[in-house]
């Protein structure tokens, strides 16, 4: 996967909450706000977060790592940290 703008991970992430949580509005979020309690998602949708990160990114989330998305902020960090470039 080639280098990209905050903006798209931040695109990207929205996009994968969306998976997980469709009656939710993930785009309308503050970076900081937590994703857990805002949206009201489980230990299952996080699982299910990581899985649709993997698939849009190539990175690979462990589960130790799950509370690097706890915020969009802190996902987009994350993300950003491990992808190549």
């Amino acid at each position: 996967m080639s280098v990209r703008s905050d903006a798209e991970l931040r695109q990207i992430l929205v996009e994968a909450l969306r998976r997980v949580a469709p009656e939710a509005d993930a785009s309308t979020l503050s970076p900081d706000a937590e994703l857990r309690e805002e949206l009201e998602i489980d230990s299952i949708d996080v699982l299910n977060l990581a899985i649709a990160l993997h698939e849009a990114t190539g990175v690979e989330i462990p589960e130790r790592d799950y509370a690097e998305l706890s915020t969009l902020a802190r996902g987009v960090a994350y993300l950003r940290r491990r992808l190549p470039g």
